[in-house]
């Protein structure tokens, strides 16, 4: 198997990720507004109580770590999907052949000479 069989595979996982990116993107947002839009608080309004914050979802009550959960998923959607359209954009240099030496100018290596003493 060649490394040529697996150059479409790049733009294919792009497109994959966009795709589903398209499809969660409603649902997050309506999840989020839903969560915001909640008839009143529940009964417990501990911050960090997982259990409360299922109950209230349950309920259609709101609970801060509902609504924490809800910004923070619309927020991580836009950062993944920024993160797609920015591999999008730009191209991966190109590697010289292994034959070629480095273009000449500033590199990252740097040569540390290593003494051992025993």
């Amino acid at each position: 198997m060649s490394s040529d069989s697996h150059a479409d595979l790049g733009p294919e996982l792009r497109a994959l990720a966009q795709t589903i990116l398209d499809r969660i993107d409603p649902a997050v947002r309506a999840a989020a507004a839903a969560a915001a839009g909640a008839d009143g608080p529940g009964k417990c309004q501990q911050v960090w109580c997982p259990v409360c914050a299922l109950a209230a979802l349950v309920s259609g009550e709101q609970h801060p770590l509902l609504t924490v959960i809800a910004e923070h998923s619309v927020a991580l959607l836009t950062v993944v999907r920024a993160m797609v359209a920015d591999i999008e954009s730009a191209s991966a240099p190109e590697q010289p052949p292994p034959d070629e030496p480095p273009p000449p100018g500033r590199s990252r290596y740097q040569h540390i000479p290593v003494t051992v003493e025993e």
